[in-house]
């Protein structure tokens, strides 16, 4: 399991400990798992899904994974 931290200016959305986040990366959709290589990327309008179980809508925002961190911020 990482750490995963989704913030938006008004809001913690989400924190804890996950095995994996389903992303709508701007090139296309991609997903990030244990271990992944350390990445930085835009996101655009689309659905967030936590372990496939918990779906959260962003217009837009960033990510960034490393040392099995993942930081996302989004626009509200």
């Amino acid at each position: 399991m990482f750490t995963l931290t989704i913030v938006s200016p008004k809001a913690l959305l989400f924190e804890g400990q996950v095995k994996s986040v389903f992303l709508p990366g701007d090139k296309g959709e991609f997903e990030v798992l244990l271990h992944h290589a350390p990445i930085v990327s835009l996101l655009k309008e689309g659905t967030v899904v936590v372990d496939w179980e918990r779906a959260i809508r962003i217009k837009k925002g960033i990510v960034k994974f490393f040392n099995n961190d993942c930081v996302i911020l989004v626009d509200e």
